[in-house]
């Protein structure tokens, strides 16, 4: 038995519950459901990368080349994606606009053949396309010689510096909108404080952008590309994913910064294709991977640092998307909010308090 600061007597069972709300219960649950769901994620999209139709383009001689393109075609396990290509020009031109991911260009006159890859579009995948290929040539009695068209920066040997920039760039977008949203109630009591979040929000990335640009541009020397292109894009994923963040606070309270959490860290980074790029995925990571955040901002940063700013339509529309996305529905997720605390207090029953138990500020 204990005794209360009043004197009261209380039993180690009341202390529990009074430690340990079952709000709080529910809360430990969902984190423990995080925790699951992070180790299945990652375990799941690293625990045995392979390659998986590998676009791979294929110059050779008329007569020859198509039989090429079918052998490589059925490769066991389907590791390629071959595709005849008219020239050497043609093969790097599709590898600069992230159409393919390297070209095997045959000698007629020899017995060595070369190798086109891009190790700025994911060291490990080039990597695995060279081993493919320098297998499937071996059983052709040929050899290969490996030249790497877009190569990783001196200061980025594996390509990953831009994985890691976007996801510092998805952190501080997430963990930015929930200080705004903790700091006076999860869900925005009227459309003025959703503006003012949003605002607040928008300032923070541009500033962020900045910052991440200045850190591996001018300071680390780790990324090569546009600094005024990837302040922008930095910006962008700041901002889309923190709009996504306040969107799923604005729908579930404080619950919903584990929807964010889930869908940011748990399942968008280990599907980015940065340690592993999207031919190296297992499918259900390498489907999702484009249609996230990370993964889209991954493969924007690297199109800026290393293929000329090529292929970033369809990216920065995806994050345009969240973006626009997650501040429509914080807009109006807050306006139907204010619509019934007005009908409240036209009469309508209600305790004069936000959806999160606090009050109203």
């Amino acid at each position: 038995m204990a005794t209360t600061d009043d004197g009261a007597r209380t039993t180690f069972l009341g202390e529990v519950k009074s430690a340990v709300t079952p709000h709080a219960s529910l809360l430990v649950l969902g984190v423990l459901g995080l925790m699951v769901a992070f180790i299945t994620s990652y375990t799941g999209a690293f625990h045995q990368p392979r390659p998986t139709d590998v676009p791979l383009g294929v110059v050779a001689p008329a007569p020859a080349r198509g039989q090429l393109v079918t052998e490589l075609d059925r490769l066991p396990g389907s590791p390629l994606d071959p595709r005849p290509l008219d020239s050497e020009r043609a093969a790097r031109q599709q590898i600069a606009d992230r159409e393919i991911d390297g070209a095997l260009i045959v000698d007629p006159r020899g017995s060595t053949d070369r190798l086109l890859v891009a190790s700025g579009g994911g060291a490990s995948l080039s990597q695995a396309v060279e081993l493919v290929v320098r297998t499937a040539e071996k059983a052709r009695n040929r050899t290969v010689r490996t030249v790497d068209v877009a190569p990783a920066d001196p200061g980025d040997s594996r390509s990953l510096s831009s994985f890691y920039l976007v996801v510092g760039w998805c952190v501080g977008g997430y963990l930015c909108a929930a200080i705004l949203a903790i700091s006076a109630g999860a869900r925005p009591s009227n459309t003025h404080r959703a503006v003012i979040r949003l605002a607040a929000l928008a300032a923070y990335a541009i500033a962020a952008g900045l910052a991440g640009a200045i850190v591996v541009g001018p300071v680390l020397g780790a990324l090569p590309g546009s600094f005024p292109a990837l302040w922008g894009l930095g910006a962008l994923i700041v901002f889309a994913v923190g709009a996504t963040t306040l969107a799923c606070q604005a729908l579930l309270g404080i619950i919903g910064i584990g929807l964010a959490i889930l869908l940011i860290v748990i399942l968008g980074n280990p599907s980015a294709g940065g340690a592993y790029p999207y031919p190296l995925l297992p499918p259900f990571w390498r489907e999702i991977g484009p249609a996230l955040p990370p993964g889209a901002g991954t493969w924007a940063a690297r199109s800026l640092a290393y293929f000329h700013g090529n292929a970033l339509t369809c990216p920065l529309l995806v994050l345009s998307a969240w973006a626009a996305g997650g501040t429509a529905l914080t807009m109006i997720l807050s306006a139907f909010r204010r619509q019934g605390d007005g009908e409240q207090a036209n009469g309508k029953p209600g305790n004069g308090k936000q959806g999160d138990g606090k009050p109203e500020n």
